[in-house]
Order: C-alpha cells, then structure tokens, then sequence
C-alpha cells in the first residue's frame, strides 16, 4: 500500500476523532469562505450603483436611508419635496450640475418598485433596451431585465401597482388606470434590473384623480400627435410647480469644482431640503458593517486555530497506539523520512477533505442566503461564484494541517525500532 492510501486507512481509523476535526475545520474555513462570498458581493452591488453620482437632493431625514432609498432601492424614502423648491436644481443650464435625475417612488407592483423619472436615467447606468422602447406616455413603462424574467412580463402587459413596497391586494390601485409595458431593458447588473420605469406623470395619474388626473392628461395631449402627425416635445418637469418628487440624482460638470463640493453644505444649511454624498455614506456604511464581519472572521479564525489543535492531539495521541505498526514499517525497510512524510500527509489530507468540506457548506448556505435576500431586497446573489480568495484560504489550511501534523512527524520519524519491538 502506498503513503497516500496508508494515510486515508490511518485517518478512518478513529471515525469519531476524525468527525470532529473535520467539523471544526469545515465551520472555520465554510464561515470565512461565505463571509468572503457576501461581502465581496454586496460591495460589487454598491460599487456598480454609484453610476458616478455625486449628490442625492431629497427631505430631511436620515442621509443614509435618503441614499438607501433613492439609489439602491432597499429602504423606504425619507418623504417627497416639492418641485417648486427642487427647480434651481432641475432647471437646465445649472453651472454647476452636468445631470439631474428626478425620482418618483412610493408605489410598487409584486414587490418590485415604480420609479417616475426620466430616460436619463438609462444612460447613468448604460442601460440598453432588450426589446420595445422607453416610457413617453403617462401609463407606459419600461421594466427591468430581473422584473421580466421573474413576473414572466411583455411587451403589451397591463398591470395595476401597488401603494407602498409590500406585497398586499389591499393596497392595489384597482380604481386608477392600469400600466401598460412598452419595453424591456437588458441585464445590467445594476438597480435598473429591478426597477420598473416611467414617468413622474404616471405617479401623479394613479394617486390623484379627478382633476389631478385630467392635468395629468392634458399634458399627454401635448406628446400626441398634432394637425402635422408630428409628436411634440413632453411638458418639462419644473411647469409642475404644485406637485411632489421624492429626490433628485445629481451628477456635477467637475468633482474639483470647489462650489459643487461645497453644495452639500449649502443645501443642508440654508434650505429646507437634504443632501446626501453617495461615497460618504456608503463609506460609513461599509465602516459599519465592517466591525461586525471583522468579528465573525476573527471568530473563523479561532475555529480554524482550535480545529488545527485538535488535529494535532488527534495524530500525537496516534502515535502512542501505532508505534508497533510504525516499527515494524522500518524493519521492512521504510525510512524515517517516510514516517515523517506519511504523517504530513495525514495532516495534509484532513486539512484538505476540512477544506473541501467547508468551501461546499459556504456555497451551499450562500445560495440559501441568496434567495432569502433576493426576495427581500430584490438584488441578485450567487452560491455559484469563486473567488481568487477561497485559493489563498486552500494555501491557509494546507499550512494549518501541516504545522499541526510536523511534532507528531518528527516523533514518528524518532521511533526506537528495537525497543518498541522489545516492549510490544
């Protein structure tokens, strides 16, 4: 028999003491693996939804959940300002802002959220249609690639949204007019692709009817065709004066720009609405959130340490019981090097079948995790991903095994060939 099927018969030699280092191993290394996978993750969701973003203008509030609501979509909106007040800010020509982006929310429909905005939106995060066109009518809208693919959603599909981001029939707006799908996005990777997109209009017609809603329709007539056959441009957002947006996405013209740095500031001091900085925030955030993965690695860490003691004492206390059969292996003719060499190995391996035991336990429990935050939050996560850090965790637990197995190895490679024949 060779080293490498000696050191697996040596291993399941003793299936209890081999069970629990390889659970603590597999714990250490699956926890560290799956906080790996998470964090690497959901800071690429973050990242890919900055879109270059400079400043997030909504009401007072939480600057974080203003950030939260606007731009990821994962928490309710700090409440609506009003477009008189939001102007300077929308109004073309601002020397300062290169894009301005309105928002509209409050509204979903099966856990997905409606967005009133415009098609600038689209070119933020370099969204490209998959089939039909953007939104231009009050009541169309254009839908992202993750909310077609699961509510199964075509082009020429009605649907009635839902007040608030809950999924209730009792908030369903059956009295308003129903949505009609006009296009689909690509995937994106980005929020778009769980968004439902169309214009601020469109918010307005399903809250408010009678009257609101004939104003509504009456600045429609302006994009239908006129006498020409020609369609006119829509009415600009800053006519609106007496109706409600929920925040604006601002881009500036220059990051060094020593005023649009200092707008911040300016609009949390002197107005009654907020602004919020995006990589601030998110920066806090990560801070946050930071303290308490730090924990749980270090935690990893001191079941991997423990899981490599007990691998130790598993093999040392071995040797005690094989030092009959390990004399016997040199008077047939095997060196003190292959005694050390197969005790290595034993080391090795169970650091290996720990490993391999614990990179499938993280997966698997990240794809279990994935689905839980996909219906939650509706961004998409993956088990299936591997990343270059779960190699350098395989070079971590190969160095684990083998510092635990070198005492009991050298000892092995000490034995007394006729003294322990003597005593056996």
């Amino acid at each position: 028999m060779n080293l490498f099927g000696l050191s697996l018969k040596n291993i399941f030699h003793k299936p209890l003491s081999t069970a629990l280092s390889l659970i603590l191993f597999a714990l250490g290394v699956g926890l560290i693996s799956i906080l790996f996978l998470l964090s690497t993750q959901v800071q690429e969701k973050f990242d890919k939804n900055l879109a270059g973003i400079d400043l997030v203008i909504g009401a007072k509030g939480s600057p974080l959940q203003l950030i939260l609501g606007s731009m990821y979509h994962v928490d309710s909106p700090t409440g609506n300002i009003s477009i008189k007040e939001a102007t300077p800010f929308l109004r073309e020509g601002h020397p300062l802002i290169e894009t301005a982006i309105p928002l509209s929310l409050g509204d979903s429909h099966e856990g997905y959220r409606l967005v009133g905005t415009d098609h600038k939106i689209t070119g933020l995060y370099e969204a490209e249609l998959a089939e039909g066109k953007l939104w231009e009518k009050t009541m169309e809208v254009t839908v992202g690639a993750a909310v077609a693919n699961d509510l199964k959603l075509k082009i020429g599909d009605t649907f009635n949204s839902s007040h608030g981001f809950d999924i209730n029939e009792d908030l369903v707006h059956d009295d308003a007019g129903a949505f009609e799908v006009v296009g689909i996005l690509s995937p994106s990777g980005a929020v778009l692709d769980q968004l439902i997109l169309t214009s601020p209009e469109s918010v307005w017609a399903v809250h408010e009817h009678g009257g609101a809603e004939e104003e509504v329709e009456e600045s429609d007539s302006t994009q239908a065709e006129n006498d020409h056959g020609h369609y006119e441009e829509p009415k600009p957002l800053i006519s609106y004066a007496d109706k409600d947006i929920t925040s604006i996405l601002v881009k500036f013209n220059s990051r060094t720009n020593y005023q649009a740095l200092n707008m911040l500031r300016g609009i949390n001091e002197n107005t009654d609405l907020m602004a919020a900085s995006p990589p601030i925030e998110i920066n806090k955030l990560y801070d946050n959130m930071g303290v308490g993965i730090d924990a749980l690695r270090v935690l990893a860490l001191v079941i991997v340490v423990v899981s490599g003691l007990s691998i130790f004492i598993s093999l040392f206390s071995s040797l005690k019981e094989r030092k009959y059969e390990l004399a016997l292996m040199r008077t047939m003719g095997a060196s003190r090097t292959t005694l050390f060499l197969l005790i290595i190995l034993e080391g090795l391996l169970l650091a290996v079948m720990g490993y391999l035991i614990g990179i499938a336990l993280s997966h698997i429990g990240m794809e279990i995790l994935a689905r839980v935050m996909e219906e939650s939050y509706r961004y998409t996560f993956s088990g299936s991903l591997f990343l270059k850090e779960e190699l350098i965790l395989l070079g971590g637990a190969l160095a684990i095994g083998f510092i635990a197995a070198v005492i009991p190895a050298i000892q092995a490679s000490k034995t007394d060939i006729s003294t322990t024949l003597t005593e056996g």
